[in-house]
């Protein structure tokens, strides 16, 4: 074979990697996140762009092996146990608001004057949100183990299921339309090939899957144990697919039955780069996938639909996650993340066309409305951000500042660490006065039910108006170490007597506030270090009373060290350190 025929053979490779390596950094620079960056990409070499490649079908039946990987590895995290204490959220808060998505898009088709079948079919597809963008968000955005973020996923597990309902229900719905004859009933022989094959999967991950990668592993061949783990992946998805179930479901279900397994981590890093470069592609298909002369002809209906459909199904969302007593701002970000259609819709539109619900021009437009809704979602996300930034420089000035409070405690910043501190002391009934100046902590701290209003502790006219006067106890909780030395200092020079119990991020601000004259001051790396040593202890089998010997000896060294650092400097006090070939004489 010649050079010439190898350059056209991996010029389409090439394109591909170049779109993905151009496009996602240059997306995520911009602030856009890199799913519209691959979208972009994907417009930009597809059919309707360069023309690098005639057809995206084939490279997106490739790329759906993305999604695929995707939620086996969600899957591995999803315990059984913890999934089933989500049960409530799956099938309580997902459910409802399937159930009023469908109910509000449906009625924006039958509104706008089309057939309620057709309606129905258009906005159902348009509920099944895209799994790939949402999870891809999430991670971005260090928010997938977050409650927020569980939430959604719990959505996206009962959307992923009802792709089996929906394509039962368009193919019921089929004789409606007007191209397609009567058809007989319930199809009982494939819904027992698909009961079976979940049987299968369940048998063969409770029982063969532990034992064959125990197997393998003592073979000490790492590359088998990659490929048994894509095997496990794909035979799951294939498996689910001849049932007629979700190649998604299946992958997820395998990941559940692995979640389990001692040798789940391993899996992990083996099939964490193939997801990630196949998710990639997946969005470049997407992309590809958007027909743009059909764009060009019906540009003012699509456009329409794209904002109707994302305003109503943002609707129905907020207004359940309300109802559900989800906070206004968790409310608003799971409306922005699950406003667009999904991938599942691809295969509900190709379904209802197959049964002469829609007509090919109508798939056409349908599909490129959920492309559309996909793209925009990251822009929307920005957008959003923009706002709550603009707004955050308007509630600097919030008339909701501090103003005659009374509190026993005065609590100076309301982050990870002042929000367990003052756990402690509503607990024992104490009255609280908090302040911060993060606006946006401010908002998360009301819809909980916090009374937290915006203040700045480095001066001294918000102090007094916060309570300082009448506080008999005062927190200083801040994340910035300066602030919270320069807001200590002031305190003890203005308030002397008044008790100051101050957060310090490391040793050297230990030291800074003890200079400024905190009563205490808490390491947190310190405390949490003694937190984990004492359980390294307890699990090396060593007494309890003598874990306790320890801990006592290392907080007075520790307390001696730091005495000795405030007299000599940080360098000083080394000799107290314990080492493996240290003889110290006061070792327990």
């Amino acid at each position: 074979m010649s050079a010439e025929q190898h350059g056209i053979q991996l010029l389409p490779v090439i394109t591909l990697l170049a779109a993905a390596v151009i496009t996602a950094p240059l997306s995520k620079r911009l602030g856009f996140g890199t799913v519209l960056g691959y979208l972009i990409g994907g417009i930009a070499i597809g059919p309707f762009g360069l023309r690098v490649f005639a057809e995206a079908g084939d490279i997106l039946q490739v790329a759906e092996l993305g999604v695929v990987l995707f939620l086996f590895l969600i899957g591995l995290e999803m315990q059984p146990a913890r999934l089933w204490g989500m049960r409530r959220q799956i099938f309580g808060l997902g459910l409802a608001q399937v159930l009023a998505c469908t109910l509000l898009l449906t009625g924006v088709g039958v509104v706008t004057g089309f057939p309620l079948v057709l309606s129905f079919v258009a906005g159902a597809g348009f509920v099944l949100t895209s799994t790939a963008i949402v999870m891809q968000l999430l991670e971005e955005r260090g928010e997938m183990t977050t409650p927020p973020g569980q939430q959604m996923v719990s959505v996206l597990l009962l959307e992923d299921l009802m792709i089996v309902p929906l394509l039962a229900l368009v193919t019921f719905l089929g004789p409606i339309g007007d191209h397609h004859p009567a058809s007989g009933g319930i199809d009982w022989r494939h819904i027992g090939i698909a009961l079976a094959c979940i049987a299968a999967l369940i048998v063969a991950g409770r029982y063969l899957l532990n034992p064959l990668f125990g197997m393998l592993a003592s073979s000490r061949a790492r590359e088998v144990m990659t490929a048994a783990a894509l095997l496990v992946v794909l035979g799951a998805a294939y498996l689910m697919e001849l049932g007629g179930l979700s190649m998604a479901m299946g992958a997820f279900a395998a990941g559940v039955l692995l979640s389990g397994s001692s040798y789940r981590h391993q899996l992990e890093v083996d099939i964490e780069p193939f997801r990630g470069v196949l998710l990639g592609l997946f969005f470049l298909a997407v992309g590809m996938s958007l027909d743009l002369a059909v764009v060009a002809a019906n540009w003012r209906s699509i456009l329409f639909y794209v904002v109707a459909y994302m305003l109503a199904k943002a609707l129905a969302i907020y207004v359940i996650a309300r109802l559900l007593r989800s906070p206004r701002r968790q409310a608003v970000d799971r409306a922005v993340y699950m406003a667009q259609g999904g991938e599942f819709a691809f295969v509900l539109y190709a379904a209802a066309a197959g049964v002469g619900i829609i007509n090919a021009e109508q798939n056409a437009i349908l599909t490129a409305i959920i492309i559309l809704s996909m793209a925009a979602t990251p822009a929307i996300l920005l957008v959003v951000k923009a706002i709550r930034r603009r707004q955050a420089g308007a509630q600097a000035d919030d008339p909701r500042k501090p103003d005659g409070l009374t509190g026993a405690a005065l609590v100076i910043g309301f982050g990870r660490v002042g929000q367990i501190a003052t756990q402690f002391l509503m607990a024992r009934g104490f009255g609280i006065s908090i302040i911060d100046t993060d606006v946006e902590m401010i908002d998360v701290a009301r819809d909980l039910g916090f009374e937290v209003y915006y203040g700045d502790g480095t001066r001294l006219d918000i102090l007094r108006a916060a309570g300082v006067e009448q506080a008999r106890v005062v927190l200083v909780c801040v994340d910035e170490a300066e602030d919270g030395t320069q807001i200590t200092a002031l305190l003890k020079a203005e308030f002397p007597e008044l008790p100051v119990v101050a957060r310090a991020v490391d040793r050297v601000h230990s030291l800074a506030l003890i200079r400024a004259g905190a009563d205490v001051q808490v390491r947190e790396t310190f405390e949490s270090a003694v937190v984990m040593g004492e359980a390294a202890l307890d699990r090396l089998g060593v007494a309890a009373s003598e874990i306790a010997d320890i801990n006592l000896l290392v907080r007075k060294r520790d307390e001696k060290r730091l005495g000795l650092q405030l007299a000599s400097g940080i360098t000083a006090g080394r000799s107290l350190f314990f080492t493996g070939n240290a003889d110290s004489a006061d070792r327990p």
